[in-house]
């Protein structure tokens, strides 16, 4: 059966409105047997297409984009370690993958954001999401909310600021740590949740430890560093050799 001629997946699957979700969900069982389906397949995949393009250009532009995919066999998996409440479980399951998903999103638009700014481009962040929610592989509902966030705010920094995904993040982040720690406990995979869940925690943090980072670059290769009571973009290097470790404005 070609990919032209087979059924459209199950509308049961289609709780988030997202494409590669409910893909997912007709996937998992051999439309023949019943069995499952991807038991079978061998788990390894080639980087290419739209995932190594944005891998690439990511890194090129200097931009952070870590969440790019979904765990297909996750909620198979951390099902058969857990014994609590199942439904419990599909119910946090369901708030980590849409809170994951807003912060690809995110990074997506991000990514475009810091594009716009290396390439000089002008770009529609609403029109673009509402181009993709009439025929993409990442279509889902919420992109008429991601348009209705750009429309009422041009200029929004992050998605994740806007005030729905701001609340929809603040009210399921307790389930979303809670199936990353669970998965974690088991000894299951789950990088696209856990990813996200760093990218989140890392974007409200106002102090990361990339200050480390600076003093250690600057202490082996002179790469300088910026100060917090200092205007952005004026650097200082430190002269390490010197007992007094002088600090020279640059």
């Amino acid at each position: 059966m070609t990919s032209q001629t087979a059924p459209p997946p199950p509308a049961r699957a289609l709780f988030l409105r997202v494409v590669l979700a409910a893909l997912t969900a007709f996937l998992a069982v051999n439309l023949y047997t019943g069995a499952p389906l991807l038991a079978i397949w061998v788990g390894s995949r080639v980087q290419q297409g739209t995932q190594l393009t944005m891998g690439t250009v990511a890194v090129v532009i200097g931009t952070l984009v870590v969440t790019v995919a979904i765990i297909v066999w996750m909620l198979t998996r951390i099902e058969a370690a857990y014994k609590g409440d199942r439904d419990e479980l599909i119910n946090a399951i369901r708030d980590a993958l849409y809170c994951s998903k807003i912060c690809a999103y995110a990074q997506g638009f991000q990514l475009m954001a810091e594009g716009q700014k290396e390439y000089h481009w002008t770009l529609d962040f609403g029109t673009i999401a509402a181009i993709w929610r009439g025929g993409c592989i990442i279509r889902a509902r919420f992109l008429q909310k991601i348009t209705e966030a750009y429309r009422k705010n041009p200029g929004l920094v992050n998605l994740m600021l806007d005030p729905y995904f701001k609340k929809a993040l603040a009210a399921r982040q307790e389930s979303w740590r809670e199936v990353v720690a669970l998965a974690v406990r088991h000894g299951i995979p789950v990088p696209a949740f856990g990813s996200a869940l760093s990218y989140f925690d890392g974007y409200r943090s106002a102090r990361l430890p990339a200050n480390l980072l600076q003093a250690q670059r600057d202490y082996f290769g002179a790469h300088t560093y910026e100060r917090v009571d200092a205007p952005r973009g004026k650097f200082f290097h430190l002269d390490w050799p010197d007992p007094k470790r002088p600090q020279q404005p640059v």
